[in-house]
């Protein structure tokens, strides 16, 4: 994914949505955050934000938040609509070498018994593939680092543990279903589930990888440039 980004100072982020920064000719200005998590360690004041210009006439805010480079030079993709795009973008190009061989990519696909939306539904359509189960992929974006550990999540997540529950009995019923990870931290280079935050959650997916789930965990390449998916990690 090439990136088009200019540079400036955080300020502040607040009402989840919004963050003032401090522009190359001193301005000060408010841009959009397309995040609704915590952000932990991801909105530190005097941090360099990377953002992207809109040319849709009709946005209040045209900038858009995409990187954080923190004191530490770690560079964060904090956009949660990129892991999405990214992993489809990886899928299509063959990073992703499990998830191959598939004739159809749906998106956001109704499914489940808790009125759930699954990321990415792969499906077989040739005759030689006919009776291959479908596979539901579920994307997470880890952005959380502590010390030297990257976790996953940076908060309680209700939503989460309810996508555990739908995947696991996507898998009792026959089919295939993937929980990805995506990284998208430069300076994260181990992975776990953050019981210590969320025990509800580490626990829920330790039932799911017990029933059939499968959990993949691939980082991302980052600069102001491109972003690529591109180096499989594993969960610790």
């Amino acid at each position: 994914m090439k990136l088009t980004l200019k540079p400036a100072i955080l300020i502040k982020r607040y009402k989840r949505f919004l963050a003032d920064i401090a522009l190359n000719n001193d301005d000060i200005t408010t841009i959009h955050v397309a995040n609704t998590g915590a952000m932990t360690g991801c909105a530190e004041p005097a941090d360099t934000v990377w953002y992207s210009t809109s040319s849709n006439p009709k946005r209040k805010y045209p900038y858009s938040w995409e990187l954080t480079q923190t004191k530490q030079n770690h560079l964060i993709c904090v956009n949660t609509l990129r892991a999405n795009q990214l992993t489809e973008e990886a899928l299509l190009n063959g990073t992703i070498t499990e998830l191959q061989g598939f004739d159809e990519l749906q998106r956001e696909v109704k499914y489940g018994d808790e009125n759930s939306r699954i990321d990415f539904l792969l499906r077989c359509n040739n005759a030689g593939n006919k009776n291959k189960p479908l596979t539901y992929v579920e994307v997470k974006s880890v952005t959380l680092l502590e010390g030297n550990q990257g976790y996953f999540p940076d908060a309680v997540t209700t939503r989460g543990q309810k996508h555990l529950r739908e995947l696991t009995s996507i898998v009792k019923n026959g089919d295939r279903a993937v929980l990805l990870f995506t990284v998208l931290h430069t300076g994260i280079h181990h992975f776990k589930v953050a019981k210590h935050i969320d025990e509800k959650y580490a626990n829920l997916l330790k039932e799911a990888i017990d029933s059939g789930v499968e959990v993949l965990v691939y980082k991302a390449k980052i600069s102001p440039e491109s972003i690529i998916l591109s180096e499989p990690m594993k969960i610790e």
